[in-house]
């Protein structure tokens, strides 16, 4: 395995889904007696988390939950 140019390379697919490394898993590089390593970042938003948070207080609609229910519903 070699490193690009940009300084990128590639988990083998076996690696990542056995370590539930998925796109946009947020990961932390460690150097500790001159190995380095890659491991999932403790504390962060997986990707649905991530979404909730871009997503809070956009909302501006000031009807009540039965009101949005029955127009999903057609009543």
């Amino acid at each position: 395995m070699r490193i690009t140019s940009k300084g990128q390379v590639t988990i083998p697919q076996h690696i990542r889904e056995a370590a539930g490394l998925l796109p946009h898993t947020e990961v932390e590089f460690v150097l500790e007696d001159g190995r380095v390593y890659v491991r999932r970042l403790e504390g962060a938003p997986g990707r649905g988390g991530a979404l909730v948070e871009h997503l809070r207080g956009r909302g501006a609609v000031s009807m009540t939950t039965d009101e949005i229910m029955r127009l999903t519903r057609d009543e």
